[in-house]
C-alpha cells in the first residue's frame, strides 16, 4: 500500500523556521512531483511549494516565496520543506501530496490534483 508520511511539525515561535519531511513507501519520489500543502481553519488549501520529477524546478507561493526551500533527499526518499522566519499565519496542517504524471515543461506550477497524500501535519506558530 502506498504510504506518505509527514513528520517535523509542531509548536513554533514566530521567526523560528522547522523543516517539514514527507517519506514515501514503495515508490521513488524522484520519479514523481511532489507538493506540499497547507489548510487553515476557515480558508482553503493552499499550494504551498512543489518540485518537479527528475528535476530541480520548484514553485512557491507568494505567501512564502524567499522563506522556503524545498528539496529532494533520494537516498532517504524523502522530500523536504523548509521554511524560515514563520509567521503566525503559516499556521495550518501541511499535507504533501505526490503524482506520477512527467513535467514536461513551461512555468511550474503545483498540479491540481496529487494521487497521493499523507495525513498531515500540524504546524502551529505562536508565542
Amino acid at each position: 500500500q502506498v504510504q506518505l508520511v509527514e513528520s517535523g511539525g509542531g509548536l513554533v515561535q514566530p521567526g523560528d523556521s522547522l523543516r517539514l519531511s514527507c517519506t514515501a513507501s514503495i515508490f521513488n519520489m524522484d520519479y514523481y512531483q511532489v507538493g506540499w500543502f497547507r489548510r487553515a481553519p476557515g480558508k482553503s488549501r493552499e499550494g504551498v511549494s512543489c518540485i518537479a520529477d527528475r528535476h530541480t524546478i520548484t514553485y512557491y507561493a507568494d505567501s512564502v516565496k524567499g522563506r522556503a526551500t524545498i528539496s529532494r533527499d533520494s537516498a532517504n526518499n524523502t522530500v523536504y520543506l523548509q521554511i524560515r522566519s514563520l509567521k503566525p499565519e503559516d499556521s495550518a496542517r501541511y499535507y504533501c501530496g505526490a503524482h506520477p504524471a512527467p513535467f514536461v515543461g513551461g512555468d511550474y506550477h503545483c498540479l491540481p490534483f496529487y494521487d497521493y497524500w499523507g495525513e498531515g501535519i500540524q504546524v502551529t506558530v505562536s508565542s
